[in-house]
């Protein structure tokens, strides 16, 4: 007889050791989600701002949502596209119109923005904790920040993660073999021809990763590459070049001419606007509004660190020029790229009216030069790294000198950033209460039960939206003139009501004109006050 023996399993069942995230990605992780969730904040909290232009994305997210039309361009233009209204749509068609809904979209176009970031951070040969460096830089939001990621206006906050797509998708193309790679120029094209549609300011980068492509991968791009990245250009330009066919008109006409309208702004003024205040507004280092005398010290380190970052990658890339198809060299080339594109987009700028005669709030134009946070910031991480790792060698003087300038740059990049973050937190309260005196006036036409109005052009479409148009409004001037409709039907139902009001903000120049009006006798006008705001109802 045999004895009895133990049945063992075939393959010893061994104890998993859970897979932890290394430190740096795990921080990065928790930056990011730090990031997100103060801009989430800063949504209930009514900041940044919203405006009329705004409101005008919502209006067409409401007319998507009802099938009452699509529009391919923002009312009242024929240029920036709509992207913004339609990816809102569904949530206004479930949600209702609001400020939160409207920018719930843009939110995670952020969040995106991010984590492709940190990606190509990586994927540039940047190690972990450069990855968490870059992170944190862009998860900072000082006032221009967030106007420009969080304000569905039309076309900024779609911008950065398209371009930060648009870079990892080039590396891919330039380090990867033959295989499986069509996907990756239909999406190359797709993305570049849907920019094309919604914001031009995004082109330079488009410009100068396309030359790279085309330098590498020209034998490719003449077979079948190049149809299928043609085709997925087109398809993703479609609304535009449809809508230019079928109307005559050229949209690249109407994009120049947004540049700035009036008397051309003279040299000084431009440069001034461009180089001086628009860099550290565009990297979020000023202050709600304004830029103190300190924090532009950005203006001059951001040319000297694009010339360094720039020579830096034409170095390494002169160095690679034995092994063409080197992941170094390919970093190198996206490296350079991005650098290009940013330059790109400053000197578009420069030229531009827009840069002289209102540089504060033009400075949005610049928004995208976070795109190349991950190439702009990397003299300064190598630079830095030897010294925080004690690894200094050769002359080690030269080198300790370097190291604690970069981590000097370093910490102004982070410490200025957070202050400028820290002022739009204290400005909040503030913001929130004049959103809640909207509401105020809001509910306050809905108890009159008034449904037609005139008002400055900065109130109209902001009220209309907000009441889901049941509160109409037609724009006027200070001197009771008609003014701006972006939508024309507006007028024609205001003009129709015998007994529409008008709306003013208490003290504004409208407010006082709007007072002379008032009185007994026939034909003049009634007000009643609501928290900061006048309603004029025809006297009966």
């Amino acid at each position: 007889m045999t004895a009895g023996v133990r049945e063992e399993p075939r393959e010893a069942v061994r104890p998993r050791t859970p897979r932890r995230l290394p430190l740096p990605t795990l921080l990065a992780l928790l930056v990011g989600f730090a990031g997100v969730g103060y801009r989430l904040a800063l949504l209930f909290a009514d900041v940044p701002p919203t405006n009329s232009d705004e409101a005008t994305m919502g209006l067409a997210a409401l007319h998507i949502a009802r099938g009452e039309g699509f529009p391919v361009w923002f009312y009242g233009q024929a240029y920036m596209g709509t992207l913004e209204a339609y990816l809102v749509a569904p949530l206004v068609a479930l949600a209702g119109p609001s400020v939160l809904v409207l920018r719930l979209p843009t939110l995670a176009l952020y969040a995106l923005f991010l984590l492709l970031s940190w990606r190509l951070t990586r994927r540039l040969g940047g190690d972990r904790w450069y990855a968490l460096l870059v992170v944190a830089v862009l998860a900072l939001g000082a006032d221009r920040v967030v106007k420009n990621q969080l304000i569905a206006g039309g076309g900024y906050p779609e911008l950065n993660p398209a371009g930060a797509a648009l870079a990892l998708l080039t590396v891919g193309l330039c380090v990867r073999g033959p295989g499986a790679r069509l996907p990756r120029w239909a999406a190359w094209g797709l993305i570049s021809g849907v920019l094309l549609w919604v914001d031009p300011l995004i082109l330079p980068y488009v410009l100068t990763l396309g030359v790279l492509l085309v330098a590498r991968r020209r034998r490719e791009l003449a077979g079948r590459a190049g149809l299928v990245l043609a085709g997925a250009l087109l398809l993703g330009a479609a609304p535009m070049l449809v809508d230019s066919i079928r109307h005559g008109r050229n949209p690249v006409t109407a994009v120049l001419a947004a540049g700035g309208s009036g008397a051309a702004a003279d040299w000084a003024d431009r440069l001034h606007g461009a180089m001086v205040l628009g860099p550290p507004l565009a990297m979020g280092f000023c202050s709600p509004g304004r830029c103190a005398t300190w924090q532009l010290w950005w203006a001059v380190a951001f040319p000297v660190l694009l010339v360094l970052a720039a020579l830096t990658a034409w170095h390494t890339l002169r160095r690679a020029s034995g092994r063409p198809g080197s992941a170094v060299r390919v970093s190198a080339g996206v490296r350079l790229a991005l650098l290009g594109g940013a330059a790109g987009v400053l000197a578009a700028y420069a030229v531009s009216n827009a840069a002289g005669q209102t540089p504060i709030e033009s400075s949005r134009y610049l928004s995208c030069l976070a795109v190349a946070v991950p190439a702009l910031l990397w003299p300064l991480w190598q630079a830095a790294r030897p010294l925080a790792a004690r690894r200094l060698t050769g002359r080690r003087q030269l080198a300790e000198v370097a190291g604690f300038g970069a981590l000097a740059v370093l910490a102004g990049v982070l410490g200025t950033g957070a202050s400028a973050t820290v002022d739009v937190i204290r400005a909040a309260p503030d913001v929130h209460a004049e959103a809640d005196r909207h509401r105020s006036l809001v509910d306050t036409l809905g108890a009159l039960d008034v449904r037609n109005v005139r008002g400055g052009y900065w109130t109209c479409n902001r009220l209309t939206y907000a009441t889901g148009e049941n509160v109409v409004c037609a724009v006027v001037d200070d001197d009771l003139t008609p003014g701006f409709d972006r939508l024309p039907a507006y007028r024609r139902e205001v003009e129709a009501d015998p007994d529409a009001a008008w709306v003013a903000p208490a003290g504004s120049p409208l407010a006082a004109r709007l007072d002379e009006r008032l009185g007994t006798e026939s034909g003049a006008l009634d007000v009643v006050t609501v928290a900061g705001w006048r309603i004029y109802l025809p006297r009966r």
